[in-house]
Formats: C-alpha cells, sequence, structure tokens
C-alpha cells in the first residue's frame, strides 16, 4: 500500500509541477510576445509534453503489469531507448525543478510585497515575465551544458592529513580514494578507462574503494572488475562493501556479492566484508576497518565489536565504510581513528542551484554531500565517486577522485 501511495505521489507531483512551470512560461510569452499564435502554442505544448512524458508513462504501464502478472518490471536495455525517452525526460524535469526553486521565492517576494506589486501592476508584470523568459532560457542552455560536462570530467580533489606522531615512512604518502565506480550501460568502458587514468595518473601508494563496483545485473561485474585491476598502486587496492554490489542479483544478495568479489580478488581487488587488516608500510603500519554499512547490512553496535574488538592497531588508523553515519563517526572518534571514508552519496549526484545553498535530495539522507569534515583529530572524507543511480546522469556533481595526503605535522 505505502508503494502505491508512493507511485500515486510521484505521479501528482509530475503533474503539478509541469503544469505550474508551463503556465509561468506560457504567461511571459504572452506578455511579452503578445502576437504569438496562442492555437499553435497549445497543440506544440500538448506534443511536446506527451512525448517528453513517456517515460513516466510506460514506467506506471510497466510496473502496473508487474502487479498483476508477477513479474518483475521491465526496463528496455536499449540506448535509443535511452537516448530518446529517458534521458531527455530527466533533462525536462530538471529544467522544470531548476525554475521552479527560483520562480517559487519571487512567488513569495511578491506575496510579501504585494500592496507595492498592486501600486506598479502595469509595469512589474512586464518585468517579471521578462525575468522568467531569460531564467527558462539561461538553464535550457545551462542543463545540459552541464549534465554533459559532469559525465566526461573527472577531477582530482586534494585534501591533506596530518599527525605529529607518524613515522618516516609516511612523508607524502600519497592514499588515493576512490568510490561508486558503478558501471553499467552508462558508465561505460569509455568512461570507466577514463576515470581510472586519473587514478593512476596521482601515482598513488596506496587505493581504498567504498564499494558499488556496479549498478546492477551481472552483466557488468567482469566489466567493472577488469577496469579496478588496471589501478596502479605500490601497496595495493582494497574495498569496503556498497550497496549495488549486493543488487546484481536482485532477490540473492548473498550471490551478487559473492560473484563482485571474486571477480575483483581475480584482478588482485581485495573487497573485505566487516574485517580488520593491517599492511606494512616500509617498517610502520596502518590499521584498516573495513565496515559493511549499507541498506542490506546496516552496521550496528554488536557488528561494530565483533570487527573492532578490543581496538585496532597502527601507527596510522583508517576506517572504510560505503555510507557515512554519525554512528561511524562517533566510533571513529572512541577508537582513535585518523580517517574515516565513505562515498555512496555521489557528492549529491543532482545538485539544484539555489540563493545561499545547493539543493540536492541527497540531503534527506545525510549531511554528508562531499568534501571534508573534522571531528577533532579525525578527519572524515566523503567522495564524490563516479557512476549515477536512480538518474541516469549527474548535474553539479562532478565525479572525483579524491587524494589524500599524509604528512607529520
Amino acid at each position: 500500500m505505502w508503494f502505491v501511495f508512493r507511485i500515486v505521489l510521484a505521479v501528482l507531483i509530475i503533474v503539478l509541477t509541469e503544469f505550474y512551470f508551463i503556465k509561468k512560461v506560457t504567461n511571459s510569452i504572452k506578455t511579452i510576445f503578445p502576437s504569438h499564435n496562442e492555437i499553435k502554442r497549445k497543440r506544440w505544448s500538448t506534443f511536446f509534453l506527451v512525448i517528453i512524458n513517456i517515460y513516466p508513462a510506460y514506467l506506471l504501464a510497466a510496473w502496473t503489469y508487474s502487479r498483476i502478472s508477477s513479474q518483475g518490471v521491465f526496463i528496455p536495455e536499449s540506448l535509443l531507448f535511452d537516448y530518446f525517452i529517458v534521458i531527455p525526460f530527466w533533462i525536462w524535469m530538471l529544467l522544470v525543478i531548476q525554475s521552479i526553486l527560483i520562480l517559487l521565492p519571487v512567488e513569495l517576494i511578491k506575496l510579501i510585497l504585494f500592496p507595492v506589486y498592486k501600486k506598479f501592476k502595469k509595469r512589474l508584470p512586464q518585468g517579471e515575465s521578462k525575468f522568467v523568459f531569460a531564467l527558462v532560457v539561461f538553464f535550457i542552455l545551462y542543463i545540459p551544458a552541464r549534465v554533459i560536462y559532469d559525465y566526461y570530467a573527472v577531477s582530482i580533489r586534494i585534501t591533506e592529513y596530518k599527525k605529529a606522531s607518524l613515522p618516516d615512512a609516511f612523508n607524502n604518502f600519497k592514499l588515493v580514494f576512490i568510490s561508486d565506480i558503478q558501471a553499467d550501460e552508462f558508465t561505460n568502458d569509455e568512461r570507466l578507462e577514463r576515470f581510472i587514468e586519473k587514478v593512476n595518473s596521482t601515482s598513488p601508494d596506496l587505493v581504498l574503494a567504498g564499494g558499488d563496483f556496479i549498478t546492477s545485473t551481472p552483466n557488468y561485474i567482469e566489466t567493472s572488475a577488469k577496469y579496478a585491476g588496471k589501478i596502479k598502486s605500490k601497496y595495493g587496492v582494497f574495498s569496503c562493501v556498497g550497496d549495488h554490489d549486493n543488487w546484481a542479483h536482485r532477490n540473492n544478495t548473498s550471490k551478487s556479492l559473492k560473484e563482485v568479489t571474486l571477480a575483483l580478488e581475480k584482478q588482485n581487488v581485495k573487497m573485505i566484508n566487516n574485517e580488520k587488516r593491517t599492511i606494512d608500510i616500509n617498517g610502520a603500519e596502518i590499521g584498516l576497518a573495513f565496515i559493511t554499512n549499507t541498506y542490506v547490512e546496516k552496521i550496528n553496535e554488536t557488528r561494530f565489536n565483533n570487527v573492532i574488538g578490543s581496538g585496532i592497531r597502527g601507527d596510522l588508523k583508517i576506517m572504510l565504510a560505503h555510507q557515512p553515519s554519525d554512528f561511524l563517526i562517533e566510533k571513529a572518534g572512541k577508537y582513535d581513528f585518523n580517517l574515516l571514508l565513505a562515498g555512496h552519496t555521489h557528492g549529491g549526484q543532482v545538485t539544484f542551484l539555489f540563493p545561499f545553498k545547493n539543493l540536492t535530495p541527497t540531503l534527506f539522507e545525510t549531511n554528508y554531500l562531499r568534501g571534508d569534515f573534522r571531528f577533532g583529530d579525525l578527519l572524515m572524507v566523503v567522495t564524490r565517486g563516479l557512476g549515477m543511480s536512480l538518474v541516469p546522469l549527474r548535474y553539479n556533481s562532478t565525479p572525483e577522485v579524491t587524494v589524500i595526503m599524509i604528512n607529520p605535522r
């Protein structure tokens, strides 16, 4: 019942947001271009809305059929379907939502200043229409350009961790942290190759990964493992378990995780599930705790204590988990970890421009979106990763390779 409610709510939101957006745009066009042909505009608007909403209509029909037939929802794996149906819909929704997020505060200001607005009602509507038209034209140009940029670009972000008692073996030690590779039909060979080249260009001493090597289906396990195996790291490549690593086979999470782990192991990439390890660095030690914190298996007090035991040894102590959480921050501080590394958020994969604060749906889950967070001597790093989920694009969240320079203070 709850799932049906969410479907109905999603359809309602799409209809209302599109209605509001179309109304604002058409009103501005009427004001700026009073001689335009209203009948032609309505015909073209209707035709456009029907075409652009084929994707949600298909999903609704496929879901209804799946409920009747007791089969899974069938989503075509086709480039034509993706690039002519799926992606145009999401670009359209970005345009609608991004524009509304700017227009609603304007509506609020109008409401607050209504006496003034009413006094100048002959001049202000003309200015408002020009503003709406200019805003929409700007986002029509900006959104596709930004989506394309965030698809092809990979940034290298450098941060630093200093600790007074570190042995000399850690002078300029280069720890590279990646996450959420998520190989699928969108994150293809070309995109994976470009990302791995960026990783190798940093000449890492050690590479740690936050999981999510695939998005879904077993079709991309070998592809993801192959490219992960191309990473060149002096002291190896290690990963914790991610959400999507459990979802190659939707109804068999253990089989999924086993297949992903074995494929990575063949490429000398070790995915470690709720264990701790020690790595020797020229006589010094890195203590690593690989904590599994995913939708499939949330970490709790009992599981954490089973992994950590009485503590962890090492000159540098690092906790690695897929999802950041306050629980892990508290435990990392309690057990004197130096670094807590997490991914999962995609840096707020879809982040809308908004005055004074960028907004993203990811904020409903966590405030730890991207970047560095310091809690006393603990540094938590949340990387933006590479891949995409739910929405097959990124917007204002460029993929990232994070380089953590380790040095004595």
